[in-house]
């Protein structure tokens, strides 16, 4: 993206962040940010990365999450901010209904590993796969008693990596 993406302004708000975080407030009763440092501009709970953390993967702020809140949780990734209610029903439904490892949704286009819920049960296959160096998500859901959640709809996950699909992203808000 050649900046933080978390920073950029999207859907009438200052940052993409704060679009996240707002759009989810009435849909959990507990909304938190998961980040290497407090780098946002509005009042939200921060679950930051252990400093001992040098590494740039999702697998980072999930051990965190763990360790902080000892207990499931749903994660989406700050940069789908197409991900509706819908999905998040769909997932917390299926959740709720099978006991499971990971309730992750997925799509036609694959699975989305950072759109999901993770139970505490995955804490030591997290742990054992860090410690080996693998940081693969889809990994970890290989390897653990996974349910997915089907969506018809690939544009419900639309992921801004780069400047021309946040300019994309940006048209759709």
């Amino acid at each position: 993206m050649g900046q933080d993406k978390a920073l950029l302004p999207f859907g009438g708000f200052p940052s993409l962040a704060e679009y996240q975080y707002r759009r989810l407030l009435p849909l959990f009763s507990n909304v938190y940010i998961s980040a290497k440092r407090n780098k946002f501009s509005f009042d939200a709970p921060m679950i930051l990365d252990a400093p001992a953390s040098d590494f740039f993967a999702p697998t980072a702020g999930l051990l965190t999450v763990y360790e902080t809140l000892a207990s499931d949780f749903f994660a989406i990734s700050v940069d789908t901010p197409f991900v509706d209610e819908t999905v998040i029903e769909g997932v917390v439904s299926l959740y709720e209904r099978e006991k499971a490892d990971a309730v992750i949704a997925r799509s036609p286009g694959g699975t989305h590993p950072m759109c999901g819920i993770y139970t505490m049960t995955l804490l030591p296959l997290l742990k054992q796969m860090i410690e080996e160096g693998n940081h693969r998500l889809n990994h970890l859901l290989g390897i653990a008693d996974t349910r997915f959640v089907d969506f018809p709809d690939d544009e419900l996950f639309f992921n801004m990596n780069t400047p021309a699909e946040y300019r994309a992203g940006n048209r759709k808000s």
